[in-house]
């Protein structure tokens, strides 16, 4: 199911007349409408030189997680690790921030550039416990592709 999104992914990716933010709101968007499990579906950028994370585009309900300090969190935490972080229950995570009392659980993929972290990916799901390898796969596939036009 995931990688027969892949070629609307690449299409999106492809398409030079539109701004990054566009394509990157449109992933956002595709994700969101055609994954059960993606209920809110964003990027979170590297902010400057400053040990933070700043919201960019998303699709699903507004957040007041506008900007994220590095190691709060989950998306603080990746920013550090460089590694993919799944939780399958934020309940049993210490370091969570709320977002939605509805989300059950979150997956953070980094997204790199010439090797350096400069953001990620980030889907919250009302569904304990959805994400597979699978998921992991096919973001990792995304913030490759997103990549190349940052």
């Amino acid at each position: 199911m995931l990688t027969s999104l892949e070629p609307k992914v690449l299409e999106i990716v492809s398409d030079n007349t539109k701004s990054v933010d566009t394509r990157l709101g449109e992933i956002c968007e595709l994700l969101r409408r055609n994954v059960d499990h993606y209920d809110w579906v964003g990027f979170y950028f590297k902010n400057g030189d400053k040990e933070e994370l700043k919201l960019g585009p998303y699709a699903g309900a507004p957040t007041d997680h506008i900007i994220i300090p590095f190691g709060k969190g989950i998306c603080g935490q990746v920013a550090l690790s460089n590694q993919n972080f799944v939780v399958p229950d934020v309940a049993a995570q210490d370091n969570y921030i709320a977002c939605s009392i509805t989300v059950k659980a979150e997956i953070v993929v980094p997204l790199f550039v010439n090797g350096e972290n400069v953001g990620q990916i980030d889907i919250d799901s009302n569904t304990p416990d959805p994400f597979t390898e699978a998921d992991e796969r096919f973001l990792e596939f995304i913030n490759r592709e997103v990549a190349k036009i940052l």
